[in-house]
């Protein structure tokens, strides 16, 4: 028998892992459990589970515990200490649903931070149930923020009265960014900067109202000087736990920690709506240790997008660093673009990461590898094992032609003839991807398209099954990058790529390039 594992304690609420065989998000069956206080046996909780990470709410700070589940060994544990508990609510915030009303926003982003400054360390700030329509909030550290069931944070649809960050902080660090370069944003409906300790629980709702304003018409525009905001910012913190919560309907990114160190997300569900611009699910760039565990993706655009910072057009570098550690499981991924995507801003390089025991269901890719010349860096050490993908368009991807930016179509970037190496110019390697199981392809199995100059190197691929296919698929290029042919059912395909693979029959003899007049002779 095996025993539970804690994936993340706050003093109110546990996230635990089931270790369950043949457990991706959910549990292959439902298993009841019994949660006990030690101190006081008589205070027993019996419930059933369906998730892999299962979510314990309502504990009492500084309590051991019990949990035994059906079929695994007992689990003791301890919730951490809180050092005084602070009701937001007691502070004059205004309930309220006009997203509009700017003066209530203002008044409860004072009472907030009100609220917040009177916040022991150690302590906590709860939200209870309503709907809070606040200007952004800037957390700080040592801090639990709590939101109860039935408490919903909202953002409001106007950028009136919206603080603005700007690229870089007194120190020159960047604090601002966009697309992995220093530029000022609006910053986001919670945000905080070289916070430590910072806990954000709950069964509650924070929404940033990307829905209600202007936010989704200018994905790619400056508007009174600034970016859009994220739906949760974390810049240069480290230890952080976000446990429970539902975030949706970010103006751009969902939750993006930059610079972060040690942050742990568990049991979170993340969602926007499928057609809304570049709404990714959670981007940790330039980031060390990160753990992300039973969280449900339904985004509009890549679920999980792990990155390192871009380059500058003119090779500045003093913002970049590396994305080192990140493990991510029991994750299920519905719709985006991709469901585990490094790139493309990987400048500062992405190495060692792990997915294990997810799955994908409608996303347009699984796990997906996306750079270009002029990036610089190196991916490496990236593994993939024991996934589910269902109605995944194409299953794996590693792209160096990705055709992002203004002049991602020019030649420079699109020639499959050798270009000199220097330090623009990408890498990956050493890739393994084993135990995936996929169902109803429509493109490829997997589609590899490295440089000439430097090409994808070090490709495993071991016990990839593909178990049927799409009849009402169309063909279509299965990576961003020009002169690729369409594809429909097509297996594993590779051009400047050293794969490996335990099945030859699933690996095509078929190019992946078709001629183009701009390439001809």
């Amino acid at each position: 028998m095996t025993r539970p594992f804690a994936v993340a304690i706050s003093a109110r609420i546990a996230a635990i892992r089931l270790p369950v065989p043949g457990a991706f998000y959910h549990l292959p069956r439902p298993l009841a459990f019994r949660l006990t206080s030690i101190a006081r046996p008589e205070e027993v909780l019996d419930g059933l589970t369906d998730r892999a990470v299962t979510l314990l709410d309502g504990l009492s700070p500084e309590t051991e515990y019990r949990f035994q589940a059906d079929g695994l060994k007992s689990f003791e544990f301890r919730t951490k200490p809180c050092s005084g508990l602070v009701d937001a609510t007691d502070f004059g915030l205004v309930e309220g649903t006009d997203l509009t009303d700017i003066d209530s926003a203002r008044r409860n982003a004072d009472a907030l931070a009100e609220a917040l400054g009177a916040v022991p360390e150690g302590g906590t700030l709860k939200l209870g149930a309503g709907l809070w329509t606040a200007l952004p909030l800037r957390l700080a550290s040592g801090v639990t923020l709590h939101l109860a069931e039935g408490a919903v944070l909202r953002a409001p649809s106007l950028r009136t009265g919206w603080p603005i960050l700007p690229p870089r902080d007194g120190a020159g660090h960047m604090l601002g960014s966009w697309e992995g370069l220093p530029d000022a944003c609006f910053a986001a409906p919670l945000y905080a900067v070289g916070a430590e300790r910072l806990t954000i629980e709950g069964a509650g709702l924070i929404d940033g109202s990307g829905d209600a304003g202007d936010w989704w018409t200018w994905p790619k525009e400056r508007r009174d000087g600034a970016r859009r905001p994220r739906g949760l910012y974390l810049v240069r913190c480290h230890d952080v736990t976000l446990l429970g919560f539902t975030i949706c309907n970010a103006a751009s990114w969902t939750v993006h920690p930059q610079g972060c160190n040690r942050l742990v997300a568990a049991g979170l569900s993340i969602e926007a709506p499928p057609d809304s611009p570049n709404t990714d699910g959670l981007n940790p760039e330039c980031c060390r240790d990160v753990t992300i565990e039973g969280v449900r993706f339904s985004v509009g655009d890549d679920c999980i997008a792990i990155k390192a910072g871009r380059r500058g057009p003119n090779g500045e570098a003093e913002h970049l660093s590396e994305t080192r550690g990140v493990t991510v499981r029991h994750c299920r991924m519905e719709r985006g673009h991709g469901g585990l995507v490094i790139g493309s801003e990987m400048s500062g390089g992405v190495h060692d990461v792990t997915i294990e025991d997810c799955e994908m269901f409608g996303t347009d890719r699984g796990l997906r590898l996306k750079t270009r010349r002029g990036r610089g860096g190196s991916i490496s050490a990236i593994t993939m094992r024991r996934v589910r993908m269902e109605h995944v368009l194409t299953a794996i991807t590693a792209n160096a032609h990705y055709y992002c930016d203004a002049d991602g179509h020019e030649p420079w970037v699109q020639s499959r003839e050798p270009l000199p190496v220097g330090m623009g110019t990408p890498a990956i390697d050493d890739l393994t991807v084993e135990d995936i199981d996929i169902h109803h392809l429509a493109h490829a199995a997997g589609a590899f398209l490295g440089l000439p100059e430097e090409p994808i190197r070090g490709v495993r691929i071991r016990r990839l099954r593909l178990h049927s296919l799409t009849p009402e698929a169309v063909a279509t290029p299965p990576v961003m990058a020009d002169h690729v042919r369409p594809m429909r059912h097509e297996r594993i395909v590779a051009e400047h790529a050293d794969i490996r693979c335990d099945d030859p029959a699933l690996l095509s003899s078929a190019s992946i390039s078709i001629p183009s007049l701009r390439d001809a002779p």
